[in-house]
C-alpha cells in the first residue's frame, strides 16, 4: 500500500515523513515526490520467526510518498502539478500544522487547512467529473457509466466526498483512470509540539473527519524525530514521560490499517516466515494470489491455522494432532492472523 504524505507548505510534513521512515530528506518546499517503505511491526512474526528460525523472515511493508507542499496563486491552494502528484497515491495522509512556525504567517489553523484542503479536492474531482459526464451524455455512453457520474456530481456539488458513497450505490469500475481525489481513502495527522502531544484532537476537527469519512490521529513529528535518535530500550521510557503508549508510526500503521481495511496471514517454513496483507473480506483463493497468481489459478485447498491455536499448541505437529487444522476451501474468508498452506495444481 502506497500512502501519500500530503499537507501545506510547513506544516511539518516531511518531518512527519523522515519518522515513518527513518529517512532524512531535507525539509523544503516544492521538489519531487520521496518515497520510502517501512517494514510494519508485528510481534506475531517475530515469535513466528523464533520458533521456525527460517532463512528468512518477512514482515509486511507500507510505503509512504512526501508529496511536496506547493502552493497555487493564492498561496494555500495546491498547484495542478501538486493536485497530480496526490493523484498518483492509492491513500493519503493529511498532515495539518497545529504548532508555531515562525517561517509562516499568522497562526496554526487545522480546521481551516482541512477545509482548503477538501475544497481543492472537490474542485478538482468536479472539474473531471463534469467533463467526463457532459462526454459521456453526447457519446451515448453506457447508462450505468453515466449514471455513475450523476451521483458523483450530486456529491460533489453538495460538497461531498465520494468515498462516503457505499460500494453498492457506485460501481467503481468506472472511476479507474480519472484519479478523483476525494475517493482516496483518506488520513488526517494533527501534528503538534512537544506541550501538547498527549492532548485529544478537538471536538470540531474530530467531529469534521468523521463526517468526511476519514480517520484521525494526532502526533508531534519534531518530539517523534527525537524519540527515533534514541536506543530502543529507552524510547518506551521517554513515549511514558509524554503519556503515550506507542510510537507514531505504530499508531499511524494501526490507523490506517482500520482505514483501508488491511489484514495480515501468515505463511510459515523453513525457508521463510512472512505476512501478506490482504483487504478484510479476501477469500483464500484470492488471497493464495497475493503470493503468486499460479496459487490462485490452481488452488485446492487452503490449509489453515490461526495465529492464537498455532501458538497455544506450539507446533504444526501439534495441531494437527489435537485436529485443529482447518482445511479449507476457496470460499472461505481469510481472518486476520490466519496460517496458510495453500494446496494448488496447475
Amino acid at each position: 500500500m502506497k500512502i501519500g504524505l500530503v499537507g501545506f507548505a510547513g506544516s511539518g510534513k516531511t518531518t512527519v515523513f523522515n519518522v515513518m521512515t527513518g529517512l532524512d530528506v531535507p525539509v523544503g518546499f516544492g521538489g519531487d515526490v520521496r518515497l520510502g517503505t517501512v517494514r510494519v511491526p508485528d510481534p506475531r512474526i517475530t515469535k513466528l520467526s523464533e520458533m521456525f528460525s527460517p532463512k528468512k523472515t518477512t514482515y509486511a511493508e507500507m510505503s509512504f510518498c512526501d508529496v511536496p507542499g506547493e502552493h497555487g496563486a493564492d498561496k494555500r491552494g495546491l498547484s495542478p502539478r501538486g493536485l497530480q502528484q496526490i493523484r498518483d497515491q492509492e491513500a493519503l495522509c493529511l498532515v495539518l500544522r497545529d504548532f508555531d512556525n515562525p517561517a509562516l504567517d499568522g497562526a496554526p489553523n487545522p480546521l481551516g487547512d482541512l477545509e482548503a484542503f477538501h475544497a481543492e479536492c472537490v474542485l478538482a474531482d468536479l472539474e473531471i467529473v463534469e467533463k467526463r459526464l457532459e462526454r459521456a451524455r453526447k457519446e451515448r455512453a453506457d447508462a450505468a457509466e453515466i449514471a455513475a457520474f450523476e451521483r458523483m456530481l450530486a456529491v460533489l456539488e453538495a460538497e461531498g466526498v465520494i468515498r462516503t458513497i457505499p460500494e453498492a450505490d457506485l460501481d467503481r469500475k468506472h472511476l479507474k483512470g480519472f484519479g478523483i481525489l476525494t475517493d482516496r481513502p483518506l488520513l488526517v495527522a494533527l501534528n503538534r509540539g512537544e506541550e501538547r502531544v498527549s492532548e485529544p484532537m478537538p471536538p470540531a476537527l474530530a467531529a469534521r473527519i468523521a463526517e468526511l469519512n476519514a480517520a484521525g490521529l494526532t502526533l508531534s513529528g519534531s518530539v517523534e524525530s527525537d524519540i527515533a535518535a534514541l536506543d530502543p530500550e529507552d524510547q518506551a521510557d521517554f513515549l511514558a514521560d509524554l503519556g503515550l503508549s506507542e510510537s507514531a508510526l505504530t499508531r499511524f500503521i494501526q490507523t490506517a490499517y482500520g482505514l483501508l481495511d488491511l489484514i495480515s496471514y501468515f505463511t510459515v517454513g523453513e525457508d521463510e516466515v512472512r505476512a501478506w496483507t490482504i483487504r478484510k473480506g479476501f477469500n483464500a483463493r484470492k488471497a493464495a494470489g497475493r503470493i503468486h497468481s499460479d496459487l490462485e489459478r490452481g488452488f485446492i485447498r487452503a490449509e489453515v491455522t490461526p495465529y492464537d491455536v498455532f501458538m497455544g499448541y506450539g507446533s504444526e505437529a501439534a495441531v494437527k494432532d489435537a485436529g485443529k487444522l482447518q482445511v479449507e476451501g476457496k470460499d472461505y474468508i481469510v481472518r486476520d492472523g490466519d496460517i496458510l498452506h495453500v494446496r494448488f495444481n496447475v
